[in-house]
């Protein structure tokens, strides 16, 4: 229903809030590999949460353009929460750890209490769970990488 996607649609944009304060505190924290590594694996998975939301709104009749425009209005929180985390880091370095420990927690809350469970309700738990598993490879191979 509508409804229910307006309230995936507000999740995700709470979501992306601690999504963009973990990039500010990594890049805050004067680790520039770091950062770079944090902003490219968010940014990376940011395209199918996009889709995620732009594509329930089109099956209910929203145009391309509008859709588009609200599945990017989600992720404009991000850059806030960005400016937010390396501002506090750059006051308060001994923040960091702190920092990104709850940016995860967040992040890791709305993934195993909304995603996962509604992936699950519908069919999909076996692409959800490789999602999942390509999602961590990929982060733990730009952390080596970058890190």
């Amino acid at each position: 229903s509508l409804k229910k996607i307006w309230l995936f649609v507000l999740a995700i944009t709470i979501h992306n809030f601690p999504e963009g304060l973990a990039v500010g505190v990594g890049f805050g924290g004067g680790d520039m590999k770091r950062g770079l590594s944090l902003a490219l694996g968010i940014g990376l998975q940011n395209i199918p949460e996009g889709l995620a939301v732009a594509f329930p709104l089109l099956r209910e009749k929203y145009s391309r353009l509008k859709a588009f425009l609200i599945a990017l209005a989600t992720g404009l929180v991000e850059p806030v929460g960005g400016i937010i985390g390396a501002g506090a880091v750059s006051v308060a370095k001994p923040v960091l750890p702190f920092g990104l420990a709850f940016a995860a927690g967040c992040m890791l809350s709305v993934i195993s209490s909304e995603v996962i469970p509604e992936t699950h309700t519908h069919g999909y738990e076996k692409e959800a769970t490789l999602g999942v598993v390509v999602g961590f490879v990929v982060m733990m191979l730009l952390d080596n990488y970058f890190g």
